[in-house]
């Protein structure tokens, strides 16, 4: 298997600044509102009853636990995986204050070691929420969470949108970042990344891996560009209820900020 880079992202230095600006803010409930919605629709098995079974369920790049968290006190199998410790000290300390730090299995590894302590096929769902654009090797992400997944397991995939990025800096007109080649490693206090991958070839690596495509969100697919806040943008409420509006619809869902893609991997009998 594929050994972890050292150059894939670790947030230990920045953890504070991640949680203030990510999870602190509008942005992260915009996004946790997008991948809720997108959830419950594509899984309706996250609702446990009398005639379902609890779901195996891997949350890689975990971060502060959020999703972890929720889907551990809806009663599923949860292992909550960041390469960042204190994060996932952070995330487990939200987990003791909700009660369900026992019901998590907990690691703190990249996700190449999970490949090793796996066997295939171990999970029902993964969640990979904003790990593409930090690894050194992004291409070799989607094969190994193919086979951490049982056939017709559940992908819920996360990632920076390239797009977005060049479109901000056409708006800000810095033009020459907008130019600029995938020859420099990314910016260690930033949380944007420098080089994140096209949708184009996102949903290449999805279908070569065997995965079948079904549904794309756009993940603050207008507030992000706002230079002066006036009207509707200046009320938090408002501005989501538009973005969970426009997150599916064409073409705005494509100029978010990320997109999300739940996929179903498919059987052998399938391809």
């Amino acid at each position: 298997m594929t050994k972890h880079s050292p150059s894939d992202r670790n947030f230990d230095p920045i953890v504070e600044h991640f949680a203030h600006k990510i999870y602190g803010s509008i942005k992260g409930e915009i996004r946790q509102a997008v991948i809720w919605r997108d959830l419950k629709n594509q899984i309706p098995a996250l609702i446990i009853n009398s005639d379902s079974r609890p779901l195996r369920i891997l949350d890689i790049g975990g971060g502060l636990g959020q999703f972890s968290i929720e889907l551990a006190r809806m009663g599923h199998r949860v292992h909550y995986n960041d390469l960042s410790k204190l994060m996932t000290q952070k995330a487990q300390t939200l987990a003791h204050e909700n009660g369900v730090f026992e019901r998590i299995q907990w690691s703190n590894e990249p996700y190449q070691s999970l490949l090793i302590d796996a066997n295939k096929g171990v999970y029902d769902v993964v969640l990979c929420h904003a790990v593409l654009e930090w690894l050194a090797e992004p291409p070799a992400l989607i094969p190994a969470l193919a086979f951490l997944l049982k056939p017709q397991g559940l992908l819920s995939l996360c990632y920076y949108n390239a797009a977005s990025l060049i479109y901000r800096n056409l708006i800000r007109g810095n033009f020459n970042r907008a130019r600029q080649q995938n020859n420099q490693p990314f910016n260690t206090n930033s949380l944007t990344p420098d080089f994140p991958s096209s949708s184009s070839d996102v949903k290449n690596w999805l279908i070569t891996s065997g995965f079948l495509i079904l549904s794309t969100s756009g993940i603050r697919v207008f507030s992000d560009y706002v230079p002066r806040k006036t009207g509707g943008n200046l009320i938090k409420e408002e501005v989501i209820e538009m973005e969970l509006r426009y997150a599916t619809e064409e073409p705005y869902k494509w100029m978010g900020r990320y997109i999300h893609t739940i996929a179903r991997l498919q059987s052998s009998s399938e391809l």
